[in-house]
C-alpha cells in the first residue's frame, strides 16, 4: 500500500480532489438519511472537505491555514454518527473514490484511511450495535 501523503502529487495536485469531493456529495445528495446530516448550502462543507482531503493526502495545508487543526471528532461531535450512518458515509465516499480513475491505484490507501476515520467519528451506539458489523465496503 501507497503512503498516505503520496497521493496528492501522485493524482496531480488540488483538482482532482476538487472532483472527488463534487462526486462524493452528488452520492450525499441521493441518500436522504446523509443528506440530512448537511446543511442546505453544501459550497463551504465542499471546501472544507476539499481542502482537508488535499492536505491528509500530501498536499498544501490548505485546511489548517483557513479553519486550523481538524480536529475531526471534535467537528463531528454534534452529528449523530452510528454505526449506519458511517457505513452510510462510507459508501458515497468510496463510491465516488472507486469512479474517479485518477484515484485508481490509491483505491486501497484511501479506504484503509477512511475506513479507520470513518469508524473513530462513530458517536452514537445503536441499540443492537454489539451485533453490528462493520460494513466496510
Amino acid at each position: 500500500m501507497a503512503d498516505e501523503t503520496d497521493i496528492w502529487a501522485a493524482v496531480g495536485g488540488d483538482e482532482p480532489f476538487y472532483r472527488l469531493v463534487d462526486t462524493f456529495y452528488e452520492r450525499v445528495e441521493a441518500d436522504p438519511p446523509l443528506r440530512a446530516l448537511y446543511p442546505p448550502d453544501l459550497a463551504t462543507g465542499k471546501n472544507h472537505l476539499a481542502w482537508f482531503l488535499i492536505q491528509r493526502f500530501g498536499g498544501p495545508e490548505h485546511f489548517n491555514q483557513k479553519r486550523g487543526a481538524p480536529r475531526l471528532r471534535m467537528r463531528h461531535v454534534h452529528f449523530k454518527i452510528d454505526l449506519q450512518m458511517r457505513n452510510a458515509w462510507m459508501s458515497a465516499m468510496m463510491d465516488a473514490v472507486e469512479s474517479l480513475p485518477v484515484f485508481a491505484p490509491h483505491v486501497e490507501t484511501m479506504r484503509a484511511y477512511f475506513d479507520h476515520s470513518a469508524t473513530f467519528l462513530i458517536n452514537h451506539e445503536e441499540p443492537d450495535a454489539g451485533q453490528s458489523r462493520l460494513n466496510v465496503v
